[in-house]
C-alpha cells in the first residue's frame, strides 16, 4: 500500500483524487487546499486541511498547484525527510524546496474538472534524485497507467514544449475553425471525423508524413482564395503557417 497526500485541488490533482481513492493499494491520506471549501466534500473519504502544518506522514507528497506556487507550497512541507513531488512539465525537479527527498510525477495530458479520463492510457513521465524514489513513483504510476517513462528536468521541458504545440496551439486551430463554422451557421461537430482521422494517423505515419493540404500541394489559387475569406488575425495565421508548411 503506497500513501499519498495530494496538495492543491485543480483539473490534475481532482482527477489523481479521484482516481487514487479509487485505486487498490494507494491510500490517499489528506488532501491540502487552500480554500477548504473546495474540498469539504472530502472529508468522508480523507482527511482534508488547508494548513500545512497539519500534514500527516505519507510515502508521497504529490503538489499538484500551479507552477509559480511549486516553489512556495514545498518550501512549507517541513516533515523530515519526507518525498515530495510535483506534477509540472515545464517546472525543474531543484525548484523544489522542501528539505527532504525531491521528484516528479507528470501525467502528459490536458485536463478539464468536466471531462473524464482514463489514466491507463495517459503516459506518466517520472524524475527523482535517488533510485529507491524512482522505483517508488514507478509503482504508483503503474497502478493506475500502463505508460510509464523516466525523463530526466531537460527532458521534461522540451517536451512540455512540444506538448504546447500539439495540444494547446491545435486547440486554438479547432477554435479558429469552430469561429468560421459559427459565422456561416454550419455545425462545427462536421469536422469531427477529420480531426480524428487526423489524431489517429500520426500513429501509423510520421507528422511529415500525414501532411496534406494546399499548403504541402503548393496550390496558389486555393491558398489566395482562402485568404480573402478570413479576418485579419486569421489571415497572419494561415500565412504563416502555409509558410512554415512549405518550408518544410
Amino acid at each position: 500500500m503506497i500513501s499519498v497526500i495530494i496538495l492543491g485541488y485543480g483539473n490534475l490533482a481532482y482527477h489523481l483524487t479521484n482516481t487514487f481513492l479509487k485505486t487498490k493499494n494507494i491510500n490517499v491520506k489528506q488532501v491540502y487546499n487552500r480554500s477548504i471549501k473546495k474540498i469539504e466534500h472530502l472529508k468522508n473519504k480523507t482527511l482534508i486541511t488547508d494548513n500545512l502544518k497539519n500534514l500527516e506522514k505519507a510515502d508521497v507528497y504529490i503538489i499538484s498547484v500551479s507552477d509559480n506556487a511549486i516553489k512556495n507550497i514545498s518550501s512549507k512541507i517541513d516533515l523530515k525527510n519526507c518525498f515530495v513531488v510535483h506534477t509540472s512539465g515545464a517546472t525543474s525537479i531543484n525548484d523544489l524546496k522542501n528539505n527532504g527527498r525531491k521528484g516528479v510525477f507528470y501525467p502528459l495530458q490536458s485536463f478539464s474538472k468536466n471531462k473524464e479520463v482514463n489514466f491507463n492510457e495517459i503516459p506518466f513521465c517520472l524524475e527523482a534524485q535517488y533510485n529507491e524514489d524512482l522505483e517508488l513513483l514507478k509503482q504508483l504510476a503503474l497502478l493506475i497507467s500502463k505508460k510509464i517513462y523516466s525523463i530526466n528536468s531537460e527532458q521534461r521541458k522540451q517536451l512540455h514544449l512540444s506538448a504546447v504545440f500539439v495540444n494547446n496551439f491545435t486547440n486554438y486551430m479547432y477554435k479558429i475553425g469552430d469561429d468560421i463554422c459559427n459565422k456561416y451557421n454550419i455545425p462545427f461537430e462536421i469536422l469531427l471525423p477529420l480531426i480524428k482521422e487526423t489524431a489517429l494517423k500520426v500513429e501509423y505515419l510520421s507528422p511529415k508524413e500525414a501532411q496534406t493540404g494546399p499548403a504541402i500541394r503548393n496550390d496558389e489559387i486555393t491558398i489566395k482564395n482562402h485568404l480573402k475569406l478570413l479576418n485579419e488575425e486569421q489571415h497572419k495565421i494561415y500565412k504563416l503557417l502555409t509558410k512554415s508548411i512549405q518550408n518544410g
